[in-house]
């Protein structure tokens, strides 16, 4: 499967934009220290602990830091009660918008998204309206470059239907792969094993169905997401842009 998809080029920028933001070790440390609280500080037993701890390790977030975080989770280390908050929003041309935050402040979080979406042209509004247009997923990135010299993109598709995913779509820098959410750390251990190296690996709010808008209201939509990027609480954001 293949195509071109505006969103997958936004969600791209978005990434590159995020590895050169000052606030990224706070935010995969919050990540960090809910998946520890959650769950444990054990990452052998704690897989979302160990996907945290791979996102925080890929943008050279310090051994220190990350110790600090897990620790924070587990009660070890005193700080402020990071929560978890999800907000549901309509951007121009009716794109849904999902937006988790982390946050020790709730009613910051909460008024510093409704500023940012209303003042670009979005409207705020309650989470359940949207949510049924999503569908939790496991969602693994395979980039091309990385596996040309070990796999052929034959073998690597063929490699991808034996380790039960769902589904996967490709163009033309990686390869993105959905699994259901409780099969995604056996699938992506299963790819490992092929010797297929994974970029990212994390649960995500996979829209059922896509929208496709033109160029002018992708200019309006990219313009209330830039915002929320700059939002130091939202910590990401799922559409159903196509």
């Amino acid at each position: 499967m293949s195509g071109h998809s505006k969103w997958a080029t936004i969600k791209r920028a978005k990434e590159i934009n995020d590895a050169k933001r000052g606030n990224l070790f706070t935010k995969f440390g919050n990540n960090i220290t809910i998946a520890a609280r959650q769950g444990s500080g054990d990452l052998d037993t704690n897989f979302q602990l160990r996907l945290a701890v791979e996102k925080a390790k890929s943008v050279n977030m310090p051994k220190e830091n990350i110790e600090r975080a897990i620790k924070r989770g587990t009660g070890e280390v005193a700080g402020g009660i990071i929560e978890e908050l999800t907000y549901g929003a309509l951007l121009p041309g009716q794109v849904a918008v999902i937006i988790k935050c982390l946050s020790d402040n709730k009613n910051r979080a909460l008024t510093e998204v409704k500023n940012a979406i209303i003042k670009n042209g979005g409207q705020f509004v309650e989470l359940n309206s949207i949510a049924w247009q999503f569908e939790r997923q496991g969602v693994i990135k395979t980039l091309k470059k990385e596996n040309s010299g070990t796999l052929t993109q034959e073998e690597l598709e063929i490699e991808i239907i034996n380790s039960g995913a769902k589904d996967y779509i490709e163009d033309d820098e990686e390869t993105i792969i959905y699994t259901a959410p409780e099969e995604l750390q056996k699938i992506k251990e299963n790819l490992e094993k092929n010797k297929i190296k994974i970029s990212s690996a994390d649960l995500e709010m996979i829209a059922k169905e896509t929208k496709e808008v033109d160029d002018i209201m992708l200019e309006k939509v990219t313009k209330v997401l830039n915002a929320l990027d700059e939002l130091d609480d939202v910590n990401d954001y799922y559409t159903n842009l196509k």
